[in-house]
């Protein structure tokens, strides 16, 4: 497997691509796995080539063509200076929320599900407040550390 760092569009992307078999390779795009596709007739040659990532941030082959049967989530900013934002605690997909805009939340209260690596993983709040904005939708994935939702 070999592992690459990508900053596109001042976002930051963590990629691992595994072997060629077959004419699927595992990738892995923070956190969250992919099957891709290389489209048949795609010369890969005998040296590994690095996947290319189109403007649409989905995974390109050697020819340019969008080759994952999956489309790549749109990119989320990483991390901000909010100190009101419930942030990702690890990278993975945006299951549910228990919460809407508007509603009074505890300090501890269990805001979203989070699922990373097949496991669901309850998000809470570190203060209490009211949900003034939620950043994500439901299977959005998300970086660690990036911004889920606003609370004042």
């Amino acid at each position: 497997m070999k592992e690459y760092k990508y900053k596109i569009n001042g976002l930051k992307f963590n990629i691992t691509v595994g072997d060629v078999i077959d004419n699927q390779v595992e990738v892995e795009v923070n956190g969250v796995a992919y099957k891709v596709e290389i489209e048949k007739g795609t010369p890969i040659g005998p040296i590994k080539q690095k996947p290319a990532i189109s403007q649409s941030g989905k995974t390109a082959g050697i020819s340019g063509a969008v080759t994952s049967s999956t489309p790549a989530p749109a990119p989320r900013p990483v991390t901000s200076n909010s100190a009101d934002a419930v942030k990702a605690p690890l990278p993975g997909t945006i299951m549910s929320f228990n919460v809407k805009v508007g509603d009074t939340v505890n300090t501890g209260q269990t805001v979203c599900v989070l699922e990373a690596m097949k496991m669901e993983n309850d998000v809470k709040t570190m203060k209490a407040g009211t949900v003034k904005q939620i950043l994500v939708n439901v299977g959005d994935a998300v970086p660690e550390g990036s911004d889920i939702m606003i609370i004042e």
